[in-house]
């Protein structure tokens, strides 16, 4: 009667967890959904832009152990070439954001080439070096307006009948994208692509000792990473309807490190509430004369001493210890 009991929790736990994965995921979307109606759209739309740009870079870090501080290449460059694809060849808001993602995607293949083969803190410098390229270019490139940036993007209708100028239909927008690219990294994590970048992540000879080509898988998840960034990049220059040098900058990168660290790395939700939480700083903090970058600061060490896993990470641990 005992071994019934057993395999019936083994049976009934997992479906549990599942149908109230689902139950919060569904609440989540509807909360979503309903935040225009309480909430500025155009601050709901760049905490999506930077949820997802977070998400990407968790991605690297907390599932393949890759830190980089060069994201913001891949953030940024696609804005560019989204905003110039918008406005001066005239394409659709969709095509324009997939050029955007074509140019992270091929950008990020040329990075992770060249700096997959070092790890630590060499990996991260070779990524920032290869980032501060990517500014000057921008600074120095005519089609990028130098310090202007590319202004005045036209938002467009997507796929031809949806007026994007609506802030309503911008928002449901930006939120289908951020969903789609959620669900991506969801279901990369849980692949079997994502157990074995858990276990590069873990210990790497080991990976290499089981047969595994480890290179190869650092590489794809470098490029999907820096895909998703720059499919978060692309949404926020139609968003804002600019492109402009704050997106390339080395300062962008240190601050989607940021977002994830006080979060929760390794965590899915981690990224998005520390995007979140900083987005809404600084949007706040603005029209106050507190020191915007000094508040962050001040919080970020405070999290690093009490919660080094991140908000989300400690409260998952603290869940499972209540459990």
């Amino acid at each position: 009667m005992a071994v019934n009991t057993d395999v019936a929790d083994v049976v009934v736990r997992p479906a549990t967890g599942l149908s109230n994965r689902n139950l919060w995921f569904a609440l989540g979307l509807l909360l979503a959904v309903a935040a225009p109606f309480q909430f500025y759209p155009v601050f709901l739309m760049k905490v999506l832009c930077f949820a997802l740009f977070a998400c990407a870079f968790n991605l690297l870090i907390g599932f393949a152990g890759l830190l980089s501080f060069g994201h913001a290449a891949f953030f940024g460059g696609s804005a560019y070439v989204t905003a110039h694809a918008a406005k001066v060849w005239g394409l659709t808001p969709e095509l324009a954001i997939l050029m955007g993602m074509l140019f992270a995607a091929v950008l990020g293949l040329a990075f992770g080439a060249i700096a997959i083969r070092r790890q630590g803190i060499y990996f991260a410098m070779i990524t920032l070096a290869l980032s501060q390229m990517v500014f000057f270019m921008a600074l120095q490139l005519k089609f990028t307006g130098g310090e202007d940036g590319i202004q005045a993007v036209p938002r467009g209708h997507l796929f031809g009948f949806i007026d994007l100028q609506d802030p309503l239909a911008m928002y449901y927008t930006v939120l289908a994208i951020f969903v789609f690219g959620f669900a991506l990294i969801w279901r990369t994590v849980h692949s079997p692509f994502g157990q074995v970048l858990k276990a590069i992540r873990e210990n790497e000879p080991r990976a290499v000792s089981l047969g595994y080509r480890t290179e190869r898988y650092k590489l794809l998840a470098f490029v999907l990473s820096a895909t998703l960034a720059g499919l978060a990049g692309s949404t926020k220059a139609l968003v804002f309807q600019l492109a402009s040098l704050t997106d390339v900058t080395w300062q962008m990168s240190g601050e989607v490190v940021l977002m994830t660290l006080l979060g929760g790395m390794g965590t899915l939700l981690g990224p998005v509430v520390g995007a979140a939480l900083v987005v809404t700083l600084q949007n706040y903090l603005a029209a106050t004369n507190l020191p915007v970058t000094v508040v962050i600061g001040a919080i970020f060490v405070v999290c690093v001493l009490l919660f080094r896993r991140g908000i989300v990470g400690e409260a998952q641990r603290l869940l499972n210890k209540a459990r």
